[in-house]
């Protein structure tokens, strides 16, 4: 397997997975959770040739841990990310550190700095512990600046964060005045 075929496939799972399961006739569960041998099927209809060995591949080697497999091998979901209104993952609430950090592109800095940080399509906001993170997410969009939170102010007047399995904070929501560009 190349490196191309790896990127190619990771982005179809994050498709299906996180927003359009419907596309190729997939299920997902409340969870998110697909049952493999189903994606595999929906994949081939697709015209897209995936095998167990592919995917166990996407999943070892994405950086970013962006999917996992089911303890029994069976199934597999994207960890977070999700637009798909069928899936609503049930993350357990902890403390945040006292900053965590977002990447964004230049170009969205206004509509922050008026509406704070939203989730848009997703059901959340996605926060790093740390700034490289944050520069590597930024420059998706456009020339990238690192935003600064103050998680920990916002869990102490009462709003709720979250962590993913990998690593990647959650929040519904961050006010424009808890938000500052990281100097």
């Amino acid at each position: 397997m190349n490196t191309k075929q790896l990127n190619e496939t990771s982005k179809f799972l994050s498709y299906v997975l996180r927003h359009e399961p419907h596309a190729i006739g997939l299920q997902l569960d409340s969870e998110g959770w697909a049952d493999i041998d189903s994606l595999i099927a929906g994949a081939a209809k697709d015209g897209r040739i995936l095998d167990i060995a592919l995917i166990q591949a996407v999943v070892s080697s994405s950086d970013k841990k962006r999917f996992t497999i089911s303890d029994d091998g069976l199934r597999i979901r994207a960890v977070q990310g999700h637009s798909t209104a069928s899936v609503s993952l049930q993350h357990v609430e902890k403390e945040p550190p006292e900053f965590l950090y977002h990447g964004t592109a230049t170009r969205f800095l206004e509509s922050i700095r008026q509406q704070g940080l939203i989730a848009g399509s997703r059901h959340h906001v996605h926060l790093s512990q740390d700034i490289t993170t944050a520069i590597a997410v930024g420059q998706r969009y456009g020339k990238p600046v690192v935003l600064k939170i103050e998680a920990l102010r916002m869990y102490q007047q009462g709003f709720k964060f979250f962590q993913a399995e990998n690593g990647v904070w959650l929040t519904n929501h961050v006010p424009a005045n808890l938000v500052s560009e990281k100097d």
